[in-house]
Formats: C-alpha cells, structure tokens, sequence
C-alpha cells in the first residue's frame, strides 16, 4: 500500500476542472465538500485530485495555504481505503467550506467521512 500522491494524480486541467463544476456530483461532511466527476483519464492513473479554499473566507494566503496542505497530506494518507473495489476513474476537488482555521484532527476525520459517503454514493450508481 502506497501513500503517494503524484504529479500524475494532481487535478490540473482547467477544460476538466470546468466539467467538474458544471456536471459534477457532491458529497460532503462538514467542512469539506467534495465534488467528483466520473471521467475517462489518458495514462494509468485512475484519479486526479484537486484542493481548494476559498479566498472570501480565508483572506490570507498564509492561511489557505496551510489548510490545503492539510487536505493533500488527509487525502494522501486516506485515498488506499476509499478506493479499493473501484474500477472506474474519477475527478475529484475537495473543497475547504468552514469558516475557521482546523486542526489536522478534524480534517482527516471529516476525510475519512467523505471518502466513506462518496463510496456509499458510487455503489448506489
């Protein structure tokens, strides 16, 4: 089990970061929302990931930097239990939607309840 989370996997293609906010579904848990895409990726990588804060809330970027450093690194150490049984591939942007600076306590447990409800989602489909 690897706990990577390379170039390959990063989410940087705007056509595709469009799609996403325009066809995308959610999940959340309070206070991370996570939007995700069903999608076909060129290369052997089965999801691309992307972080986000909003800047009316987090006026620092200071702030915002950290709080995104806190979703790779709970998205990194979390991804390999959350994906195990997919065979599709995926888009994903985790959205920071709070109004307060969190630890890193309530990011991943609020990471590991996402990924849980996303797979939950993606059985229904």
């Amino acid at each position: 089990m690897t706990f990577t989370f390379s170039k390959n996997e990063k989410l940087k293609s705007k056509k595709l970061m469009q799609r996403l906010f325009a066809e995308g579904s959610s999940v959340s848990s309070y206070p991370i929302k996570l939007i995700y895409l069903k999608t076909t990726l060129p290369g052997t990588v089965r999801f691309r990931s992307g972080v986000a804060v909003p800047k009316k809330n987090f006026k620092s970027a200071v702030h915002r930097n950290r709080i995104k450093r806190l979703l790779r690194e709970s998205y990194r150490l979390n991804k390999p239990t959350g994906f195990n049984n997919s065979e599709d591939n995926f888009a994903f942007l985790f959205l920071y939607i709070g109004k307060n600076m969190p630890s890193y306590s309530i990011i991943e447990h609020h990471m590991v309840n996402v990924l849980k409800n996303l797979e939950k989602k993606i059985s229904y489909e």
